[in-house]
Order: structure tokens, then C-alpha cells, then sequence
């Protein structure tokens, strides 16, 4: 749904500030930019520094989500054992000593001040403070022993690599709203109070076609439930498994959007910096949306051949002869999504 796709405060200001750096990374040309953002997906940087390099270019700006840390299996595995004995009452000072030998032997490896980040006591579902963990420092770290290593060897032979380091969080959600954001908020509202009016309880209000002007907006409304799944957290020795409701998390699909895919050796290479400058309450910029919306519907038949096979999937495995289990979470699920749609395709016919 678009409504995912919706230009946030925080990814506005975050925009900003990381166009500012793009230009002055380019302006200084001697140096990489390190960034930690809120989010949890994750790429990679050694190589690209190099290639690089090859261009004659010593400077880049790279984006790290705060949850790289624990997305890496070992720190993650590293990770579970320490927030064990923290739960268990284990002294701090005390916890390395009795990390197992793998685990051991990571943690040794990290510096310092990581290791004293990874020990900090876990929030309440269990996973590690990530803004608290300086992921950003981790990597430039590690990242510049590579280089310097790659600099003896002489398979680098370009300068010596500097980085600086920066974490834009909570700080990013202190702007204004754009004009795009409160002519959103204000259908929102609008929706929910048709829902209420319609007596529907526990859903959640939808807006497609944001690409377009306003006028040309589709509204409508999903079932809270028909879009949440039950996660598992981790459990103390004994301990009963509790498992909470979520939302699936609506990510950017690389593989699937043409613009990024094709052009992703390109925006590594080259410096294609894209700056939105302040916020426009008037004028030409006003209106601006997030470059997103505008390439959503470029693999549009892609996505439609994706679904068809989900499809052939399901009539694969939901056939006489499957388990009354499958049959019925089968049923329970496509219900859903026909609830959904039909919904979303029955406002779809008419507009604001």
C-alpha cells in the first residue's frame, strides 16, 4: 500500500541532513561519511571503498540501520548469551569469563567500547539497546583496518582511508510537517471518522495512488489483524515461550524496484547525490513527493507475475490430500486477504 510509502518526518529531516553531508563529502573529497540510521536492514563496504578509490574518489557517505548489529549471526548468537546472564543476575565484570569459547573469542575481538555497549541490559523483548550501540564507530573501525591492511599488502593503492562518524536518531522526528504530510494526516483523520461511522472497529486506515495530486488519492481501510503475525521472543531456561502480535514490517524490496536495481553499480560509483533543501509550504517545491512513490508502479507487472506465484505455490500445497491443518490456515489466510481487498477495491472506485 502507498500509505507505507508515506513521506515521514523523520526520513525528511534525515534527507536533509544526509544530503548536507553527501555535499560536503563531495566538496572535501577525502573522506567517507559513516551514518547510523533508525532501521533494521542491512548491505555492505570494503570493496566499494576500493573500487572506488580506482575512480580517484577517497570520500562516500554510507548509511548503516541500527540494527546491522544484530542482524550479524554471531553477534546476535553473542548477543543471546549475554543478555542470558544478565537475566540471571550476572555481574557485568563478570559475564565475559563466562561466554562460551566462540563466543568468547568474539567478544575479545570487538573493541572496547562495543564490548561495553554490548553489555548494557536488554530492553524488555529481549533485544539489545540499539541506539546505544555506536554500530557506525564498529564499522569504521574494522573498516579502516582493512584498508590499512590492504594498503601493506599493496592490493590498495589508494589513500589512507578516513572516515567520520554520525547517528541521526530521535533527532530526525523535530521537523515540521510538509504540506504533503498534513494533506495526509488530514485524509487519515478523515478516513477514520467514516470507519466509526460505519461502525468498523480494529482497522486501520489506508491511502493509495499518493503519486498523484490529491484529488486522484483512493482511500480506504484493512483489518488490523489480517495484516499482524505473532512473534516469538526469547525465552529464560524453563520459561514459558510468550509470543506478541506485529505488524509485518513494510521494507524496500531492492530486487524489486527497476530504478534501484538497475541503476545500483551506478549510485555506488558515482556520486549521485539528490539534495531537497528546506521545507516548501508554497511554490514549485511544495508538492514534492518522496522519490519512492514515483517509482512504485515502474515493475508493476513484475509484482503482478510475484503474486501469480504465490499463487501457483499455494495450489501446490493446498490440494486433496493435505492435512486438515493446512487446509484451514490456508482458508483463514486467503479470507484475509479478500477481506482486504475488497475493501481497498471498493473505495478504490470513488476518491476524496
Amino acid at each position: 500500500m502507498d500509505a507505507c510509502k508515506a513521506l515521514k518526518l523523520d526520513g525528511l529531516v534525515d534527507s536533509q541532513l544526509i544530503s548536507n553531508l553527501c555535499t560536503d563529502a563531495l566538496s572535501a573529497e577525502k573522506y567517507y561519511y559513516f551514518v547510523r540510521l533508525m532501521g533494521q536492514k542491512t548491505s555492505h563496504i570494503c570493496d566499494a571503498v576500493e573500487a572506488r578509490a580506482k575512480q580517484e574518489k577517497y570520500h562516500g557517505v554510507i548509511l548503516l540501520p541500527e540494527g546491522l548489529i544484530e542482524s550479524i549471526p554471531e553477534v546476535y548468537a553473542l548477543l543471546q548469551e549475554i543478555h542470558r546472564f544478565l537475566r540471571q543476575g550476572v555481574s557485568v565484570d563478570k559475564i565475559s569469563t563466562q561466554l562460551s569459547p566462540w563466543a568468547s573469542a568474539l567478544f575479545a575481538f570487538l573493541p572496547s567500547f562495543i564490548r561495553e555497549e554490548l553489555l548494557l541490559y536488554p530492553e524488555s523483548d529481549d533485544s539489545a539497546q540499539l541506539s546505544q550501540i555506536e554500530t557506525e564507530k564498529l564499522l569504521a573501525v574494522l573498516v579502516e583496518a582493512e584498508m590499512n591492511k590492504r594498503l601493506k599488502e599493496g592490493t590498495y593503492k589508494g589513500k589512507k582511508f578516513t572516515a567520520i562518524c554520525h547517528f541521526l536518531g530521535y533527532q530526525a522526528r523535530g521537523s515540521l510537517p510538509s504540506k504533503f504530510d498534513c494533506d495526509y494526516a488530514y485524509v487519515l483523520g478523515h478516513i477514520c471518522y467514516h470507519s466509526l461511522a460505519a461502525g468498523l472497529n480494529g482497522y486501520m486506515a489506508t491511502v493509495t495512488n499518493l503519486k498523484d495530486s490529491l484529488s486522484k488519492w483512493r482511500c480506504g481501510a484493512a483489518p488490523i489483524t489480517a495484516m499482524m503475525a505473532v512473534k516469538d521472543h526469547g525465552r529464560a531456561s524453563g520459561a514459558m515461550m510468550i509470543g506478541k502480535p506485529a505488524v509485518h514490517p513494510a521494507t524496500v524490496d531492492v530486487r524489486g524496484k527497476v530504478l534501484l536495481r538497475k541503476n545500483a553499480n551506478k549510485f555506488l560509483m558515482d556520486d549521485v547525490y539528490r539534495n531537497p533543501g528546506p521545507l516548501q509550504f508554497d511554490g514549485p517545491g511544495a508538492d514534492s513527493r518522496t522519490v519512492s512513490l514515483y517509482i512504485e508502479d515502474l515493475d508493476y507487472m513484475g509484482r503482478i507475475k510475484e503474486l501469480n506465484v504465490y499463487l501457483d505455490k499455494v495450489r501446490s500445497i493446498v490440494k486433496p490430500g493435505c492435512s486438515q491443518d493446512i487446509l484451514r490456515a490456508a482458508l483463514s489466510a486467503m479470507s484475509s486477504v479478500t477481506d482486504i481487498l475488497s475493501v481497498m477495491s471498493s473505495s478504490s472506485n470513488g476518491s476524496i
